[in-house]
């Protein structure tokens, strides 16, 4: 994993087992906040919901509604963050919106582990100590200067920190990251109309196609766009052998036609991911069935 600095953003690159290098853009600060801000008016309005229904029915004991109330926060908060970053691959609805998620420090999947642990330290970090303020007339004015000076700690970390990671980044050993925009050019797929007329050189079979995901594709497309790696024979000849290992494509691919193997798997997974589109399925990425696993086995 590298870092730099392009067009005033601060770029992560990771090179994941394929081999071909992946380049994220470091969530700002300011996108971050807005992130945060609508998931608290989000969550804001399912706990108002859930003490209305518990206040309106009746169905507990004044004492019982009390205390319910001081951990509605906890109780509502943490499955929200938790099984939202789980089911949409490290974004909530504030993340969506503004266009943020969150990633693994090595470029591999977001774990369940990694997801929990971000999450509950942001009780530690930020709601739990806003709900002290909060009760200022309880409390004494050093227990509220200890709880001011934690919270200033908690937002000078990321501020300090040349991954803008916070705490519970640091801790559980994500990013957070502007989302990959991906877009699929239609060009690409024409540049050999006479290769496309003809009979293809390599079949490949749905369950070769089933691996990969539009993430991957638009992946491929750059690498085949780019001249300089496209020149690089080393560098192919590896991207192909792991392609062909992760798809389990049995077939050999001869010395000197590894580029052709890549432009025809590129043509026949992006027909694959597009027959998909049409059905109203959508593959994200690679890891796509697995997280959804994961998150029904959370919850």
């Amino acid at each position: 994993m590298s870092q730099a600095v392009t067009d005033g953003k601060r770029i992560e690159q990771f090179i994941p087992p394929e081999g071909v290098p992946i380049t994220f853009a470091i969530a700002s600060l300011g996108t971050r906040f807005g992130a945060q801000f609508l998931d608290i008016v989000f969550s804001s309005i399912i706990m108002f919901i859930c003490a209305a229904a518990v206040l309106f029915t009746g169905v507990l004991p004044a004492s019982a509604e009390a205390m319910l109330t001081v951990l509605l926060g906890f109780l509502v908060q943490v499955p929200y963050y938790i099984l939202s970053e789980l089911i949409w691959n490290g974004r909530t609805l504030g993340k969506r919106i503004t266009g943020i998620r969150v990633i693994n420090m090595d470029g591999r999947r977001l774990t369940p582990h990694q997801v929990t642990a971000r999450n509950l330290m942001k009780q530690v970090e930020i709601f739990a100590p806003m709900g002290l303020l909060a009760s200022v007339g309880t409390r004494s004015a050093w227990e509220n200067g200890l709880t001011s000076l934690w919270l200033l700690a908690v937002v000078i970390v990321p501020l300090t920190n040349r991954r803008r990671q916070r705490l519970g980044d640091i801790i559980a050993g994500t990013l957070v990251v502007d989302t990959p925009r991906s877009v699929l050019l239609s060009d690409l797929a024409l540049s050999a109309p006479a290769a496309a007329s003809t009979q293809a050189e390599f079949e490949f079979l749905p369950e070769h196609l089933d691996v990969y995901g539009k993430y991957e594709l638009q992946t491929l497309e750059d690498v085949l766009r780019d001249s300089t790696k496209t020149s690089n024979y080393k560098e192919i000849e590896q991207i192909v052998r792991t392609i062909a290992r992760r798809i389990r494509y049995e077939d050999t691919v001869k010395p000197g036609r590894e580029l052709h193997f890549l432009n025809e798997f590129y043509r026949a997974q992006r027909e694959h991911l597009e027959s998909l589109k049409l059905f109203g399925t959508l593959r994200e990425n690679k890891y796509h069935e697995h997280t959804r696993t994961e998150a029904k086995r959370f919850v």
